[in-house]
């Protein structure tokens, strides 16, 4: 037996004003209304600028019965009655924003969150979260578990996770540094940029727009480098954030090129000493040995 939730429930829970929806993925997604998506079997999760649901992609016959074995349970379990496999959906009480203005360290921990959730149940670790099966369509057999009135926030999902939270540096292994999905593109793609963009600051003295389009299209190129990018969207607020630091908080940028080039010198100047000071040091212990 399937409990679906009301069509006012999850208009309450589902945010996107002008989703991405199909009827087939092999044939495309389109943007279209949001009544109009609400006809379709798929409908994005999230809208481009928020993330409040935390979707898990679970390939496996039983994939209800391992997201009702999860703690903190799903909110919504939409299941394809063809294979048994499912979407198992977490409501988030407070969104995660995902704008330039967004702040980095509830970004990370809501990828790390997912990533528990995803590792809970075996999920699908391709799973992009981008679109998701849409609960109030008859083709699926829907769950509706918890209410989706009683929403969790990341604390609670990650305390309820325990042993299934990923370790801190995750994010780090060769795989997810070549290519990672979901919330950790986000992460991934502006630590790359911003590291690459601090070394560009030298070809941009005194011009700030020059600076701003050339991370812009770093951060654009690094992102289609992804087997699933982000929104062009999302990739232009990572370069306006990054760009928006270096012009206002950067000393390197305000201090000039004049200050850069002395302090370039003393670091190096500093290395060669260290330098020839090991050199010194092993060519003693050297003749002391010999």
């Amino acid at each position: 037996m399937t409990t679906r939730p009301t069509a006012q429930q999850w208009e309450q829970a589902w945010l996107p004003l002008w989703p991405l929806a199909s009827d087939d993925l092999l044939e495309g997604i389109y943007r279209q209304s949001r009544p109009e998506a609400l006809q379709r079997r798929y409908v994005e999760a999230n809208p481009q600028a928020l993330s409040n649901l935390l979707v898990v992609d679970i390939d496996h016959g039983d994939a209800a019965l391992r997201a009702l074995g999860t703690r903190p349970l799903p909110h919504v379990i939409v299941e394809n009655p063809r294979n048994g496999h499912a979407h198992a959906v977490w409501g988030l009480r407070e969104p995660v924003t995902r704008t330039e203005y967004a702040h980095r360290k509830p970004l990370a921990f809501a990828a790390s969150v997912t990533e528990g959730l995803r590792r809970a149940v075996d999920g699908d670790q391709a799973y992009s979260g981008l679109i998701t099966k849409n609960p109030m369509h008859a083709h699926w057999a829907v769950q509706l578990v918890t209410p989706l009135d009683a929403l969790y926030d990341l604390d609670e999902l990650a305390a309820g996770l325990g042993d299934d939270m990923p370790p801190a540096r995750w994010r780090e292994t060769r795989s997810r540094r070549a290519d990672p999905v979901g919330l950790g593109r986000n992460g991934a793609l502006f630590e790359s940029a911003r590291h690459w963009a601090y070394r560009e600051i030298p070809n941009h003295w005194g011009d700030p727009h020059g600076l701003y389009a050339a991370i812009h299209a770093e951060v654009i190129a690094r992102n289609e480098a992804f087997s699933e990018p982000l929104p062009v969207s999302e990739a232009r607020a990572i370069a306006a954030s990054i760009h928006r630091w270096i012009v206002t908080k950067s000393r390197m940028w305000h201090d000039g090129p004049a200050v850069y080039e002395a302090t370039f010198l003393t670091i190096q100047s500093a290395r060669g000493k260290k330098s020839a000071e090991a050199r010194r040091q092993r060519a003693a212990e050297m003749w002391e040995q010999a």
